[in-house]
C-alpha cells in the first residue's frame, strides 16, 4: 500500500455558485462566511451561517489502476458527505470526526475521473462550539495491491518491560493482517529502527489472516512524556521473496497501568496528570487542520508544563497525535459530546446509536499504535448516562472498546450537577426562553446555572444524589471522570476504595485546591482545566465584561470566542499560565499579571470559567488610575517594587491560594516581583513599560518547508526592545509578495465584526497575527504590514518547498504507508 496527499488542484463551490476556486486542502469553507446576530450556528457557533458546498477535482488513472486498488481516504469532512466519481455516488458519511473511504474503482488506465466530494452543512446549529464545513482534514490517495497488509492492519504492542541495573529490555508484540489471497511460503518481517539503525527483526510464516510476530529488544528505550523516544518499525509482507506490501509506523514503546491503590503507571512509574482540554479549531485558521498549526499549539502547551491533553470532545487529529507522540503529551482522546439525547437541535443525537461503532472504529485504528494516547474517554456530559438506558449504552461502549484495544482504559466525563438533573427526570423538549427548570439536562444547561449561582457545580457534587446519579456509569468504565466533582474525591474515594478518579474537566480559578487533593488523595490520577487553548464559539461562557455590557455566558454577536482558554487563540498566555505553573511549582520566578488598566473602576461581570482578565504587561499607554496586581507564586512571601519602591510583602503559596494581590497607582517604568521562601529570595521577574511603539513584525520562523508549512507572524505595536504596548491600538493591512499566500489574519479580541481572511484586521492588546501559507515554489516570500497610526514594517521568509512536496511513496502523517 501507498499513499499520497491528494489535496492540490481542487475547486471549490459555494452552494449554487457556477463560479469556483482553486483551492488546496485542508480547507474551512465557514470561517470566510459573513457572520450575523441571526445567522443559524448563533451563539454556539460564533454566529456563522453554515451551508452547502461542493469541492471538485479531476484525477487521471495511472497506468496500473487494473492491476491496483484505489482509493480515497478522508480524515474528517464537517457536514452531510457524498462523494461522486463521474456523476456515481461512492461513498457518503455524515460522522463529522470520522475518518471514511472512497473507492476510485472501473476507472481505466489514462482516463480522467471527476472527483466531487458535496457536503451539506446548513442545518445549525449541530453543535455546542464552532465545527468549520468542508474538507477540513487532510485528503489521502491510497493504492493497494490484490495481496497487501489491511488498513490499521499492523497492531503494535509493548507486552513487557524488564528494567534491571544496566538496561530495560521490552518485548513487543506485533499483529499483521493481511487482506486477498496469500499463497503459501509468504512471511511478513518487522524490523526496529532507531534513527536510521536497525535494532531488532523478527519474522513469521502467514498461516492465517493475521500474523502475530514477538520482538525481543534489548536496551530498549521507552517512550514517556520526559522521555518520548520513538522508533520506526518497518513491517514487510514477502512474497516469493519479494516485497508485495510494506508499512513503516513510527511509535514508541510503553506501558500503561491503573489502579485504585497505585494510580497512574507508565512503564511502572506514577504519573500525574497536568492536563488541559482543547477544541479541534486552529482560531484564525478555523477548523482547517494544518500538521504545523497542530504542532505549535501542542509545542506550547508542552513549554508552558503542561503533560497532557483531552480532546474536547471528539477524536484529535492524526497531525496533533504526531505532535504529542514527537513531543511527549499524555492524551486522552474522546469519542464525542453527544449520545443519544440531543444537545443541539441538529447534533447527531439520531444517529449515535447506529452508528458509534463505526466512530470508535475509526478512533481506535488512528489511535492505537500511538505511544501519547493512554486513555479512551467514552462520551462529555451526557446525561443520559444518568438513566438505566445510558448506563446499559456505556457498559456496551466500554466493552467495545476493550475488545477491540484492552491496552487502554476508559473513562467517561461526567458532570454531576447534571447527572443529578438528569436523573430527576428534566428532559422535556427545549424550548428558547423556557425557564431552566423546565428544560433538558444538557451541558449548557449546567453551566447557565451554574454562572448564575456560583459555585453549584462543584458543591453538587458531594450531595448523595450526584452519587446515586453517577455510580452506575462509573461501574461501567475503568476511571471515574469528574467534570467539576473535585470536591467529590475525598467522599468518593472512602465510600469506592477500588474507583480511580481524574478531573476530566475543571475551572482555572479551581486549581490549587484540585491539585491539593490530586497529590493527597489515594487512585486521584490528575486533572484536566477548561481550558488550554481558546476556541471559536460558545461565546461568552469565559471572557468578561464590563459595566452596562452584556454578561453571562452566553454573549451576543458580535461576539466570536469562548475566552476562557489559558493561551488565547493566538498562543497568547493570560494569568491562568502563571497561576497553574504556581500550583505546580514548575516555575523558577514569580508570575506577574495586571488587570486590565482601561476598565479601572468599571464592575466586571465575571463569569466562572476565566478566574482572572489579568495581563502579563505593565505598559498601558494613554491610561492612569489604580492597577490591581497579581503576583503568582508557590513561595512563601512575595514582594513588589515599582520603579524601585517597595509596595510591600504579601502571603502567597498555598496560604494564599497561589497568588498575592497588590494595588497601586499605575506609573509607567519597571514592576518588579521577588519572592521569598523562609525569608531568603528565590526568584525574581519584571515587567516594563514600552517605549513610543511602533509597528514591528516578529516571525516565528524565518522558512516555509512545504506546501502546507505555516509561518506565523506577529503584528506588534512595540518599542525598540520588543516591549508590547497593551494600551496601543491600530488597524493594519497585510499583503505578501513571493512564493506565499496570506492565509488567515486576526487578533484574540473576544468580539468583532471582521473576518479572519480579509487582508486587513485591527489589533487587540496590541497584537495581532498574521498566519503565512507555503507553495510548491521555492523562493522569499515578503510580507508587509501597514498600520493607521504606527507606520510600516516588512519582513521577508524564504520558501524551501519544491523539493518537499510529497511523492506517492510518502506516507500520510500518522498512518501505516509503505
Amino acid at each position: 500500500m501507498t499513499t499520497s496527499l491528494f489535496t492540490d488542484g481542487w475547486t471549490f463551490y459555494r452552494g449554487d455558485d457556477a463560479t469556483g476556486a482553486e483551492l488546496r486542502l485542508p480547507h474551512d469553507a465557514m470561517i470566510g462566511e459573513a457572520r450575523s446576530a441571526a445567522a443559524g450556528t448563533g451563539n454556539h457557533g460564533g454566529f456563522f451561517p453554515g451551508g452547502v458546498y461542493r469541492y471538485r477535482k479531476v484525477w487521471p488513472a495511472p497506468d496500473d489502476a487494473n492491476e491496483r486498488e484505489y482509493s480515497l481516504r478522508f480524515e474528517g469532512v464537517y457536514g452531510v458527505t457524498r462523494v461522486t466519481v463521474d456523476g456515481r455516488e461512492v461513498a457518503r458519511n455524515d460522522s463529522p470526526y470520522r475518518e471514511f473511504t472512497a473507492a476510485l474503482a472501473s476507472i481505466a488506465p489514462g482516463q480522467s475521473a471527476e472527483i466531487e466530494v458535496h457536503v451539506d452543512n446548513s442545518a445549525a446549529p449541530n453543535s455546542r462550539w464552532y465545527t468549520g464545513s468542508g474538507i477540513y482534514r487532510p485528503v489521502w490517495l491510497v493504492s493497494a495491491g490484490a495481496v497487501a497488509i489491511a488498513p490499521d492492519g499492523v497492531r503494535i504492542v509493548t507486552r513487557t518491560v524488564r528494567t534491571g541495573p544496566t538496561h530495560t529490555d521490552a518485548t513487543v508484540q506485533v499483529t499483521i493482517h493481511v487482506d486477498g489471497v496469500v499463497p503459501s511460503g509468504a512471511t511478513v518481517i518487522v524490523d526496529f529502527e532507531d534513527d536510521g539503525q536497525a535494532v531488532a527483526r523478527s519474522e513469521a510464516e502467514v498461516t492465517d489472516a493475521a500474523t502475530t510476530v514477538e520482538v525481543p529488544i534489548t536496551s530498549a528505550k521507552l517512550w514517556s512524556a520526559e522521555q518520548p523516544h520513538l522508533y520506526d518499525v518497518r513491517v514487510r509482507l514477502v512474497i516469493d521473496q519479494e516485497t508485495a506490501d510494506e508499512r513503516l509506523i513510527r511509535t514508541g514503546l510503553r506501558t500503561v497501568e491503573v489502579d485504585a491503590r497505585h494510580g497512574l503507571r507508565i512503564n511502572g512509574e506514577r504519573v500525574l496528570l497536568r492536563g488541559t482540554a482543547v477544541h479541534h479549531d486552529n482560531g484564525p485558521l478555523g477548523a482547517a487542520t494544518f500538521a504545523s498549526a497542530e504542532r505549535r499549539r501542542a509545542r506550547l502547551l508542552k513549554e508552558a508544563g503542561y503533560n497532557a491533553i483531552r480532546s474536547a470532545h471528539n477524536p484529535l487529529s492524526r497531525a496533533f497525535l504526531d505532535a504529542c507522540d514527537e513531543l511527549g503529551l499524555y492524551v486522552m482522546d474522546e469519542l464525542t459530546d453527544v449520545w443519544f439525547r440531543p444537545k443541539t437541535p441538529h447534533d447527531g443525537a439520531e444517529r449515535f446509536r447506529a452508528q458509534w461503532r463505526d466512530d470508535a472504529a475509526s478512533m481506535i485504528a488512528k489511535d492505537r499504535n500511538r505511544p501519547s494516547v493512554i486513555i479512551y474517554s467514552i462520551g462529555n456530559e451526557i446525561a443520559e448516562s444518568a438513566t438505566e438506558d445510558g448506563v446499559e449504552l456505556a457498559q456496551q461502549i466500554h466493552s467495545y472498546f476493550a475488545d477491540a484495544d484492552p491496552t487502554r482504559p476508559t473513562t467517561i466525563a461526567v458532570n454531576p450537577l447534571l447527572a443529578m438533573m438528569a436523573a430527576r427526570g428534566k428532559t422535556s423538549a427545549h424550548g428558547g426562553d423556557v425557564p431552566p427548570e423546565r428544560r433538558p439536562a444538557t451541558s449548557t444547561l449546567a453551566n447557565e446555572v451554574t454562572a448564575r449561582m456560583g459555585r453549584l457545580m462543584v458543591l453538587a457534587s458531594k450531595l448523595p444524589a450526584a452519587d446515586k446519579a453517577t455510580r452506575d456509569v462509573f461501574a461501567a468504565v475503568d476511571i471515574a471522570g469528574y467534570n467539576y466533582g473535585f470536591a467529590s474525591y475525598v467522599g468518593a474515594r472512602r465510600r469506592y476504595p477500588n474507583r480511580v478518579i481524574v478531573g476530566t474537566e475543571s475551572m482555572p480559578g479551581d486549581l490549587p485546591a484540585i491539585w491539593q487533593r490530586v497529590t493527597s488523595v489515594p487512585g486521584v490520577i490528575g486533572d484536566f482545566g477548561w481550558t488550554g487553548w481558546d476556541y471559536l464559539g460558545e461565546v461568552g461562557l469565559g471572557y468578561w465584561t464590563y459595566g452596562a455590557e452584556t454578561g453571562g455566558i452566553a454573549k451576543p454577536y458580535p461576539g466570536i470566542l469562548a475566552g476562557c482558554g489559558v493561551f488565547d487563540i493566538t498562543g497568547t498566555p493570560g494569568a491562568a499560565l502563571l497561576l497553574a505553573q504556581a500550583v505546580w511549582g514548575i516555575s523558577q520566578r514569580p508570575g506577574i499579571a495586571v488587570r486590565p488598566l482601561d476598565k479601572t473602576g468599571q464592575r466586571p461581570n465575571r463569569t466562572p470559567w476565566l478566574s482572572s482578565d489579568a495581563l502579563p504587561s505593565w505598559s498601558w499607554r494613554g491610561h492612569t488610575g489604580l492597577a490591581d496586581v497579581e503576583v503568582y507564586s508557590a513561595d512563601h512571601e512575595v514582594e513588589l517594587l515599582l520603579n524601585g519602591r517597595s509596595l510591600g510583602r504579601r502571603k502567597s503559596g498555598p496560604r494564599s491560594s497561589y497568588v498575592a494581590r497588590f494595588r497601586t497607582q499605575y506609573e509607567p517604568g519597571e514592576l518588579t516581583a521577588v519572592a521569598y521562601r523562609d525569608g531568603r529570595e528565590t526568584g525574581r521577574s519584571t515587567l516594563r513599560s514600552a517605549g513610543a511603539p511602533r509597528l514591528r513584525l516578529r516571525a516565528e520562523t524565518d522558512e516555509l518547508s512545504s506546501p502546507d508549512d505555516l509561518a506565523y507572524i506577529w503584528l506588534e505595536l512595540a518599542d525598540e526592545d520588543g516591549i508590547v504596548d497593551v494600551g496601543s491600538e491600530d488597524r493594519i493591512a497585510v499583503s505578501v509578495a513571493g512564493p506565499g499566500t496570506l492565509t488567515a489574519l486576526g487578533s484574540a479580541a473576544p468580539e468583532t465584526t471582521g473576518r479572519f481572511v480579509d487582508d486587513e484586521t485591527t489589533t487587540h492588546r496590541g497584537r495581532a497575527i498574521a498566519i503565512i501559507r507555503g507553495t510548491a515554489q521555492d523562493g522569499p516570500v515578503t510580507i508587509h504590514a501597514a498600520s493607521t497610526r504606527h507606520g510600516e514594517a516588512s519582513l521577508t521568509l524564504h520558501v524551501t518547498a519544491a523539493a518537499a512536496v510529497p511523492a506517492i511513496s510518502v506516507a500520510a502523517p500518522g498512518m501505516e504507508s509503505s
